[in-house]
């Protein structure tokens, strides 16, 4: 979807369209810019940016404090138009998608007429513009759908994946982030054709097991399958202040309500975890934080909270004022135990859920 939250808010609120907009948090509440309106980005606003810099950028920017119902409303009518052409549907976020048409339930064999049918109604069903990426692997469709934003419809034919990677610059490669592209070009790698003249075992030498990442799709290879559903790996919840906060009783004040709304999510959708982790962010930006695993799965409120004072007591620098605490968890288990469905005790063996291993991580 095109710049999706912003569009959704221009759609619903005619006092927008035209303007320079942005969903996220407005200047002077440490907020960030989620998503922006096209007119907004000419100024160089992007998502993810603060909030303070944007209004620098465009004065005049608006900011909208975002309605999600709204946003899930939309995806949920897309997605409803997806299926209607093949099940073989992989979310990748809310405002976008994977879908494999080889077989398709309208018998049509061109994707391209495929992207072309549903691109209008989406149109037609939300009064929003989708672009859309068609090729025969992920990784191209996924490129394709960025080359001609907004309303867009590119097709990357097999002859033409050569020519089109060579030519892309290589902060426009999926998978490549800020430091990885800052890295390359300091070797020398400006674009596709460069990254193609690496040999995988200078590849992995230099980028480790992301370089043979790097070597298949410089050559269009990619033979992921389009995944219909995905186990969730982790979950998280974070709390940024809108002032810095140097009282440890107050912070710890933060991860009860922290673990009470992570354990409420855990019952209702019925998983478990078996690492937790609580993060920090200081009024520099400097991010620790430190992760423990336990001997059993659990969910429990309690649980959490008494062992997320451990890692934050362990992990607290208490000279430094704190900008965002955070805490997570991962190695999630969704083996709800039928056993344990069929007799649930009122009570637990606190020693069993004793974290017994830990690692920081220092960003």
């Amino acid at each position: 979807m095109d710049a999706f939250f912003a569009a959704v808010e221009q759609r619903d609120h005619p006092q927008y369209r035209g303007k320079a907009i942005a969903v996220g948090g407005k200047p002077g509440t440490r907020g960030v810019v989620s998503t922006c309106s096209y007119e907004a980005r000419r100024f160089g606003i992007h998502s993810a940016m603060p909030s303070s810099l944007a209004i620098k950028l465009c004065p005049h920017l608006i900011f909208v404090r975002g309605n999600f119902a709204a946003y899930r409303e939309a995806s949920a009518i897309i997605v409803q138009i997806f299926h209607q052409y093949t099940d073989l549907v992989e979310p990748v976020s809310i405002d976008e998608a994977y879908l494999d048409v080889t077989v398709n339930k309208k018998g049509n064999p061109s994707a391209t007429r495929l992207a072309e049918e549903i691109r209008a109604r989406i149109k037609a069903e939300t009064k929003l513009t989708a672009s859309a990426g068609v090729s025969y692997c992920k990784f191209l469709a996924k490129i394709a759908s960025d080359l001609d934003k907004p309303d867009g419809l590119v097709v990357i034919t097999p002859a033409e994946a050569i020519a089109v990677l060579d030519a892309l610059p290589i902060g426009k490669f999926h998978g490549i982030g800020k430091a990885t592209e800052e890295k390359m070009k300091n070797l020398g790698i400006q674009n596709g054709k460069d990254l193609r003249g690496l040999e995988l075992n200078e590849l992995l030498k230099r980028f480790g097991k992301a370089g043979k990442y790097y070597y298949d799709i410089v050559r269009g290879l990619d033979d992921r399958p389009v995944v219909t559903s995905r186990v969730r790996k982790s979950i998280s919840m974070e709390r940024t202040f809108s002032a810095d906060i140097n009282d440890a009783d107050q912070l710890r004040q933060y991860l009860h309500s922290l673990s009470e709304n992570l354990s409420a999510k855990m019952k209702e959708k019925g998983f478990k975890a078996w690492t937790l982790t609580v993060k920090i962010k200081y009024s520099d930006f400097e991010i620790v934080q430190k992760s423990c695993t336990a001997k059993r799965a659990f969910h429990e409120h309690e649980i959490m909270l008494a062992q997320a004072k451990n890692l934050f007591s362990a992990l607290y620098n208490t000279s430094r004022a704190v900008r965002l605490i955070g805490m997570g968890l991962s190695n999630l288990d969704w083996n709800e135990q039928k056993e344990e469905r069929q007799l649930t005790l009122p009570f637990f063996n606190r020693q069993e859920y004793i974290l017994t291993s830990s690692k920081d991580k220092i960003f």
